[in-house]
């Protein structure tokens, strides 16, 4: 791993308005993740977690505070920067599969690459993707004819077709069964590990949470331990 964050945080704070109740999300958090990690944020609903990972992955603007993502301030972007961060940095994961139904799984998996302008381009790595994520004979399948754990395999592996820097995973075993979420969670170490990708997960779950090579807890908009 590199000593150089490839997510550098530093007094970042978050300010949703409701009517003219404003309402703290997240309260000064310093947060770094070298490159190649596996970190684990756990802390219950409201404490910040999900605004942190919305923040990083650039779906939302900070209200203030520094957050630089591969040395790109985040916090500066307009929302067209914001936009192109998501196509060419982070990818997501999340609770709900979100796969098209009309699709089989190949064509979930290539729209993604289709979208970030790699479409026809040779992926020398996409053959080893499957073979860790154990759906190389499930591609010609649509979502309705696949179990729930390999549905999150299917959306991971569009997640990660595009070789985002960083991988975000939100609860993402939230919608499964407890033998099909130690099979998620299994891969995604294995692409941590094997791969060297740079993973950020969020969940409330302790046992999730220890795959993951650091787990940050979160309460009440700021990072406890």
């Amino acid at each position: 791993m590199s000593d150089r964050p490839i997510i550098e945080i530093r007094g970042l704070r978050k300010v949703y308005r409701v009517g003219k109740v404003e309402v703290p999300a997240l309260r000064g958090v310093d947060l770094d993740v070298p490159p190649g990690e596996f970190l684990a944020i756990v802390g219950p609903s409201g404490s910040g977690k999900s605004t942190l990972f919305h923040i990083v992955g650039g779906l939302t603007p900070p209200s203030s505070g520094t957050v630089r993502v591969q040395d790109q301030d985040v916090a500066a972007m307009t929302d067209a920067g914001r936009t192109n961060l998501r196509k060419t940095c982070v990818s997501f994961v999340f609770q709900k599969f979100n796969l098209l139904p009309n699709l089989s799984a190949r064509d979930n998996i290539a729209i993604a690459r289709h979208i970030a302008g790699l479409n026809h381009d040779p992926d020398p790595k996409f053959e080893e993707v499957l073979a860790l994520l154990g759906i190389a004979n499930r591609l010609d399948h649509k979502p309705a004819a696949l179990s729930g754990g390999e549905q999150q395999r299917v959306a991971i592996a569009r997640a990660i077709v595009t070789h985002p820097a960083i991988l975000l995973a939100d609860e993402p075993t939230g919608n499964l069964d407890s033998e099909n979420s130690r099979v998620v969670l299994g891969v995604l170490r294995d692409l941590n590990e094997r791969l060297g990708q740079t993973i950020l997960m969020i969940t409330h779950n302790p046992e999730a949470a220890a795959f993951a090579h650091r787990t940050v807890h979160m309460r009440d908009g700021r990072i406890v331990d």
